[in-house]
């Protein structure tokens, strides 16, 4: 018979180990290693049943086992040694509270800032993440705790997470979803001062609420809040709302994204008020999902300050960071309209009225859908600052999301970018960690020093290549064995995974989400030649491969069952697996073990892809596509760029182009160098890539470079921004709303009337340029624009390339009321050169010329005729 319910008795612990309760709670412990090693010493052979999970561990351990501990007076000091080390952690001053910025020593660093994401990849014992975009806000959280950064994070708790993964006899991909009792995972709820537990909700149509409790987590210093619908406070249906991640429909994905956004900000409000955690000034929305909390930051400025919506938008947005984690359109949340209209069209919702919302998500620009509303168009239009996640997305960003700038050159549109980065302590090996602690301590201590990497005994790094392969080889043949036993295999069907990999063949990973841009299966494009390198008797090849495809995605799924099918192949399964439930855990495996790391998306279309990274840090090369972060800082000598066929018009060529190229590099680079031994039986040109790629990329990979980009670079501006808004009962808000208005309106008659130059009769480099304009400013005055003339270097269609811009002198009436501007361009370069003008609103509280999107240019010139342009 099977329990109807599913719930966690958690373990009474005796007073002497109580404070294993704390080191439990805190999550610190999931990249903390002496944490882990006293989880492991309460029971090693039950640490090792329960998967390494110290709840688990706690709630399965025995009466006899605990009490025995108690009396342990050895081990009782190793516990109060590792509650002290998490106390001084939780405590001291870090990079955050000692930086000696202009904005830090005035102390005028954000107090606080506001992180939402719909996914938090923290540890496998909270699973709460699907791919990427989990995994990066979970190592942002634990970065910022590392450095000290004052950051809260806002997710939804997930009754079921994402799902489990397994596979039919015929290799195709079986979905099932694990209950989760939130009182067996490390959170604790969030409770009133009279200890009743908070509720937030969401009002919804037909007098309806959206209700959730809050969990609690503790990443190291950082709070984080996991809103949970499954209250007796809701109907079945809005129970079900945090059922799945990535579960359901339009409007079961709508209302997790309202309780995400708006709950979410109203779980901080009740969190600050309860401990009284300064309240965030700076909000960070991690991709579009949590768009909404704009929406309910916008009603609590227009209700509670008398704020008119379009000055609480600007306080709003002054505050708000966004980052975009996807460069195809079709990875972005777009609703019908008619749905937006119906949860927000409440006649009774004066502060928010719905078709300010509608406006604010309308795909209203060239090629836009106008019968849709897009949550990442929303997210940058509540945003003054919004970024992608390496160079290259940025790029990418610019030109997918400049009509919401238009008139504006893509180089313009003010989307940025900062590449991510990975958490050490979560990715790294700890057999990496404690080499670098011998040999190059200032790594580990204050991540500066990575020259010294290079100085390594190469024999060592070797040591630890092989000790990491050999791991990886018999955990995969552990779940190797799982998988075919579940697919109904018997154990004589078995008996080969014994020697099933060889950790002492050149060990190559690839795991992913399977969506069809990320090619899991372009490997397989000749399969004979696939074959041939795989069982190449004097260099042979091992693939060890993982990944989900999404539960609707059928086309995924076929892609994992040809992988599937190819691997099972008798004369290969001992060099090509395919291992089923892709989680962190397995992550760490594969990333630390692997000699080399594949990724072959179709470019551009891979934002980041942060696996790569965690692989080069562990000691591993990438063979990669230049995509995403590869495309930033791939050198030559730190792996190998599979060529990309950019442009092609014939998908299936681009393929066999590609595919021919990866076969090549490994046939005849990364294999030969990898088996090119010296006379003690070491690679030495791989170990010198080796060392080379963890001296360069050390730095730039990690996050504590990413979350400092985003402190200096977005959080202090924003929070600098957001206090100039608010100040004086938000007088900046007004009066920055009242002349956007007046501009805006004023725009239609801003013309540039006329254009002249001299100094082009024998142009010569030193010398200069005068230009000379008229503009009819219609209503405006000459303090709400800027005349700019923009000039450089010329491509043969006449376009600016990489234009630089001065701003014109003047503003004196001219003739029938227009004004008069000039300036010197200075000729410092040879070559075909050209210039224009344009006008452009300026205030000293917009952040940049193209934030409204307004420009003023002339009429397109039929040539140039002595200086004139008109």
């Amino acid at each position: 018979m099977k329990a109807i319910r599913r719930f966690t008795v958690r373990t009474v612990l005796p007073e002497p180990l109580r404070q294993l309760e704390e080191l439990v709670l805190n999550l610190r412990w999931s990249w903390h290693h002496e944490t882990l090693d006293l989880f492991r010493a309460v029971d090693p052979a039950l640490w090792k049943a329960v998967r390494h999970d110290p709840v688990r561990l706690l709630g399965e351990v025995s009466p006899e086992r605990l009490a025995a501990l108690a009396g342990d007076r050895r081990f009782l000091r190793r516990l109060q040694d590792t509650a002290d080390d998490l106390h001084e952690y939780l405590t001291a001053p870090r990079w955050y509270q000692t930086r000696s910025t202009p904005l830090a020593e005035r102390g005028e660093a954000p107090s606080s800032i506001a992180y939402f994401s719909p996914e938090y990849g923290i540890t496998a014992a909270l699973p709460q993440y699907s791919g990427g975009l989990g995994i990066l806000a979970g190592d942002h959280l634990k970065t910022a705790s590392d450095l000290g950064v004052p950051i809260i994070g806002v997710g939804l708790l997930y009754r079921h997470g994402y799902f489990s993964q397994s596979l039919s006899p015929d290799g195709w991909q079986l979905e099932r979803y694990p209950p989760l009792d939130p009182n067996g995972l490390p959170l604790t709820l969030l409770r009133d001062h009279d200890g009743t537990p908070v509720r937030v909700s969401v009002a919804l149509p037909k007098d309806r609420d959206l209700h959730a409790q809050v969990w609690l987590a503790r990443v190291g210093r950082v709070p984080q809040l996991l809103l949970d619908s499954d209250v007796e406070d809701n109907d079945q249906a809005a129970r079900d709302v945090t059922d799945r991640l990535y579960g359901g429909g339009g409007d079961h994905r709508l209302l997790q994204e309202m309780l995400l956004g708006i709950a979410g900000v109203r779980a901080i409000r009740a969190y600050c008020d309860i401990t009284g955690h300064p309240a965030p000034e700076v909000f960070h929305t991690n991709e579009g999902h949590a768009g909404f909390l704009g929406l309910e930051r916008i009603r609590e400025l227009v209700s509670e300050q008398g704020l008119t919506f379009d000055e609480a938008l600007e306080a709003t947005r002054a505050g708000t960071v966004f980052t975009t984690h996807t460069p195809v359109p079709a990875g972005i949340d777009r609703f019908p309209r008619e749905l937006i209209q119906r949860y927000f069209g409440d006649p009774n919702e004066d502060d928010v009225p719905v078709e300010r919302v509608l406006a604010l998500g309308a795909e209203d620009y060239p090629g836009g859908d106008r019968t849709v509303f897009n949550m990442a168009v929303m997210g940058m239009r509540l945003a003054q600052r919004v970024n992608g996640v390496s160079a290259l997305h940025g790029r990418v960003s610019r030109e997918m999301f400049g009509g919401l700038w238009g008139g504006f050159d893509t180089a313009e549109v003010p989307v940025g970018s900062i590449t991510n980065g990975v958490h050490a302590g979560t990715w790294v090996a700890r057999e990496v960690l404690e080499l670098a602690a011998r040999e190059v301590p200032s790594v580990v201590e204050s991540a500066s020093g990575w020259e010294g990497v290079r100085n390594v005994r190469s024999g060592e790094i070797w040591r630890v290549r092989r000790v990491l392969r050999e791991r990886l080889v018999v955990d995969a043949r552990r779940r190797l064995r799982e998988s075919w036993r579940q697919r109904g295999a018997s154990e004589a069907e078995t008996s080969w995974i014994d020697q099933a990999l060889d950790p002492d063949v050149l060990t190559i990973g690839f795991a992913r989400r399977v969506p069809s841009y990320k090619r899991l299966t372009l490997m397989m494009s000749d399969r004979h030649r696939l074959r041939s390198i795989l069982l190449d008797p004097d260099r042979p090849v091992q693939i060890v491969i993982a990944g989900k495809a999404h539960p609707a995605d059928e086309g995924g799924k076929r892609l994992i069952q040809d992988i599937v099918r190819f691997a099972d192949s008798e004369d290969i399964r001992h060099r090509i697996v395919f291992l089923p439930d892709y989680d962190m855990a397995l992550g760490q495996l594969l990333v630390q073990g692997c000699d080399v790391w594949m990724n072959n998306p179709l470019r551009p279309l891979e934002a980041c892809g942060t696996s790569g990274m965690k692989a080069a840090l562990n000691g591993g090369l990438n063979l990669s596509i230049r995509d995403g972060w590869w495309d930033e800082w791939y050198d030559g000598q730190n792996g190998w760029a599979i060529p990309s066929a950019d442009g092609l018009a014939t998908p299936d060529r681009r393929d066999a182009l590609e595919a021919a190229a990866l076969y090549e590099l490994i046939e005849d680079h990364v294999a030969v160098t990898f088996y090119d031994r010296d006379s003690a039986g070491l690679p030495r040109r791989w170990l010198e890539m080796v060392k080379h790629t963890i001296a360069t990329l050390g730095p730039k990979v990690l996050a504590s470079r990413m979350v400092r980009d985003y402190v200096e670079g977005y959080y202090d501006p924003a929070a600098a921004s957001a206090r100039a808004m608010s100040t004086d009962k938000y007088a900046g808000a007004r009066a920055l709303a009242a002349w956007k208005q007046r501009v805006s309106s004023g725009w239609p008659r801003v013309a540039v009337e006329h254009v002249e130059s001299t100094g082009e009769e024998s142009p010569h480099v030193g010398g200069r340029l005068t230009v000379r304009v008229l503009v009819d400013l219609g209503v405006l005055d000459p303090g709400d624009v800027a005349v700019e003339v923009a000039y450089g270097r010329v491509d043969d269609s006449d376009a600016l390339v990489a234009p630089t811009y001065l701003e014109l002198r003047g503003g004196e009436p001219a003739e029938d009321g227009r004004l008069r501007y000039a300036g010197e361009v200075p000729l410092a370069r040879s070559g075909a050169f050209g210039y224009s003008v344009r006008v452009v609103p300026s205030h000293p509280m917009l952040s940049g010329r193209a934030e409204m999107g307004l420009v003023a240019l002339p009429p397109a010139p039929p040539g140039m005729t002595n200086g004139d342009l008109r």
